[in-house]
């Protein structure tokens, strides 16, 4: 079953890569496609996820020029973001379970788009973004329905714990944005906090900024160290975000007593 992920989210990752190409060229997705170079359609068989890069050694067949490495790592990057998911949430026997994992699977594939797109154009795509936020809101208000029985309180609630999560974390960025004029963070990681709050909900949001942030100064720390970065540079916050929010979300499924301490810290 992994492997069925695994080969599904690397077909879905060759398409997250034409969707931040175009996204960002202002091109129709339903165009086949082509070399940024030569404008050439490219053929099904050159095509083929991680594949077709290596036979055509990262060139394109009708010019020449260069394939970017950032096609195979994202396909690759999908791919086993897929089996993550897959294997973890999961059962072929529980409905439930195809319905939350088929709600991770696009709410991450979005989340891979604003990764790949904050990380090349130091912007955060809000198409990408608030497509986001209306897939949260349909799964969250479909669980509640379907579950509003089974809560013990209103915090309970899936549509409640993920509106708080996402106003308090939009409220902690937009501050910083205001305060900083935008130097420390930018006011698209505010709507990006609104949609991780959605997807993590109250009070996983506090951990997922907690681990976004040691991620992103481990990260900027090595940067400077190797001398890529200084100290006034910019990098661009959305992917250490996109990080801390999967690995909130993978994390207590792959180690269960760590669900436990997040629910009594």
């Amino acid at each position: 079953m992994i492997i069925i992920f695994l080969l599904f989210g690397l077909i879905i990752g060759s398409f997250l890569n034409a969707v931040v190409y175009r996204l960002n060229a202002v091109e129709s997705l339903l165009e086949r496609s082509h070399c940024p170079n030569c404008k050439k359609k490219v053929r099904w068989f050159d095509n083929v996820p991680l594949l077709s890069f290596i036979l055509l050694s990262a060139k394109c067949r009708d010019c020449g020029e260069k394939i970017s490495w950032q096609y195979p790592l994202v396909e690759a990057s999908t791919g086993i973001m897929f089996a993550i998911l897959g294997n973890y949430f999961f059962s072929p026997i529980d409905l439930g379970s195809w319905i939350l994992t088929a709600f991770y699977l696009t709410v991450f594939s979005i989340l891979a788009v604003i990764f790949v797109y904050d990380f090349k154009y130091m912007e955060i795509p809000m198409i990408a973004l608030w497509l986001g936020v209306g897939v949260s809101l349909l799964y969250l208000v479909g669980n509640d329905w379907q579950n509003f029985h089974f809560a013990a309180s209103i915090f309970d609630l899936g549509t409640i714990s993920g509106i708080l999560g996402g106003v308090v974390a939009f409220l902690f960025f937009f501050a910083l944005a205001a305060y900083s004029k935008e130097t420390w963070m930018g006011y698209g990681d505010a709507y990006l906090g609104l949609l991780i709050g959605l997807i993590v909900g109250w009070p996983n949001i506090l951990w997922a900024l907690t681990l976004s942030f040691t991620i992103g100064a481990l990260v900027s720390v090595g940067l400077i160290a190797l001398r890529k970065k200084n100290m006034k540079s910019q990098v661009p916050f959305a992917p250490f975000l996109v990080v801390g929010t999967f690995l909130i979300v993978v994390l207590p499924q792959a180690f269960p007593a760590l669900k436990y301490w997040l629910m009594i810290l």
